[in-house]
């Protein structure tokens, strides 16, 4: 797909009318959801992303609406900078006068949008940003993420990582929050799993300017037994194109955060990785009741599969439904305090839950491996692991996140 910033701006100006294609028997006033995202800067995400909460806008809509109201997302694009996200929050706040925020793919823009949130005491909904600290050290009142974090994926791959039994360790991700996050957390996990383990070399590009080969060139230099990558998107693809014409990546065992993801993996066609640990989304092979109905419902509506993107916007707008209509009322306080903790909401993985302690949800994602398949990569040996079962124990959440 060839997509230019320009007509890239013109879809994300024209979302808002997208977003309410069918309100059905819901009536009154709408539920405002001002959403913000990165549409232009992570666009192999993002726009899947819209194509799925514009989905559920829909189905909900259609179906009467969240306490008889129908739901409208007025959208905004970022450009991947915390400061216009800030910038957009505060237009959306004050000019739009929507009932809650929402969205957001980089860690770094997802912490600015919970801290304006906890300033302008306004519920921030996060879908996409991975870093702990969201939640944790940095949590608040008006923070809730849907997503698994860097722990929880961490903890989802580290099993896996212990399974290969290989000593000396190297790690590449980007320099910033979501990668320093991931990285220390799959050491720490891997670590106490497996006592012995060495790290022998980091390499810490910019994200999105990654010089592939001299990567690969100093990671092959620390001689190590197996690889985490935390790399994703373009500097993925560059990253697996470098290392398999230097012979990186034969004899050693890789294990990667989100390679599994069709967004990502698609890309690389017949240059996918095979045998790589990672975490994922298998589209068409889980046929588990909830994601084929999901699945069916995209194609027709979009004439295309769905990729980890639209899953995230399409439960995301489901879970804060589900928080509205157990408050009963759009109020911040009472969706923070009686809305959102505790409640269950569904997805296309199954039933997941908000938690009250953190304001982390339970929803997880798939664990497998990567294998070519007609030319293309996929998925196989999978299995799901819920979110629930990715979290450290609920003291040591308490010791981290702020009273």
């Amino acid at each position: 797909m060839s997509l230019t910033r320009r007509s890239l701006l013109a879809a994300t100006a024209t979302a808002t009318a997208l977003a309410v294609p069918a309100i059905g028997r819901a009536a009154g006033a709408a539920i405002r959801i001002g959403e913000i995202n990165s549409y232009t800067a992570v666009p192999a995400f993002t726009l899947p992303y819209r194509n799925g909460w514009q989905l559920a806008v829909a189905e909900i809509n259609a179906a009467g609406g969240v306490l008889g109201r129908p739901i409208e997302v007025i959208s905004r694009d970022d450009a991947g900078k915390p400061a216009d996200a800030i910038r957009l929050g505060g237009e959306l706040l004050n000019e739009q006068k929507v009932d809650l925020l929402a969205g957001g793919f980089l860690s770094n823009v997802g912490l600015a949008l919970s801290d304006f949130a906890r300033q302008n005491r306004i519920l921030y909904v996060a879908g996409e940003p991975l870093a702990d600290a969201l939640v944790w050290e940095k949590g608040n009142r008006f923070c809730f993420r849907l997503r698994p974090s860097t722990y929880m994926q961490a903890a989802m791959l580290v099993p896996e990582a212990a399974k290969l039994g290989v000593k000396r360790w190297a790690t590449v991700a980007p320099n910033y929050e979501y990668g320093t996050s991931s990285v220390r957390w799959f050491r720490q996990l891997l670590a106490a799993a497996q006592p012995g383990v060495e790290f022998v070399a980091e390499q810490w590009p910019a994200l999105g300017k990654i010089d592939a080969g001299a990567t690969a060139a100093a990671l092959a230099e620390a001689k190590p037994d197996a690889i985490f990558n935390v790399t994703f998107g373009g500097d993925l693809t560059s990253f697996v194109r470098q290392g398999n014409t230097r012979g990186l990546f034969e004899k050693r065992s890789v294990v990667s955060v989100l390679t599994g993801e069709p967004e990502y993996l698609d890309p690389l066609g017949e240059e996918a990785p095979e045998g790589w640990i990672v975490t994922g989304y298998p589209v068409t092979s889980d046929t588990a009741p909830d994601n084929a109905r999901f699945v069916a419902a995209y194609k027709g509506k979009f004439n295309e599969l769905p990729k980890m993107g639209s899953v995230v916007g399409y439960t995301l707008i489901h879970a804060i439904a589900a928080g509205i209509t157990k408050a009963g009322d759009t109020a911040t306080d009472a969706m923070i305090d009686r809305g959102f903790p505790g409640t269950s909401f569904p997805s296309p993985f199954g039933a997941a839950m908000w938690r009250a302690l953190d304001h982390q949800s339970t929803l997880g994602t798939f664990v497998g491996r990567t294998a070519l398949r007609d030319g293309r990569g996929t998925m196989v040996d999978w299995h799901y692991v819920s979110g629930a079962d990715a979290l450290p124990p609920d003291a040591q959440v308490r010791t981290m996140r702020p009273a």
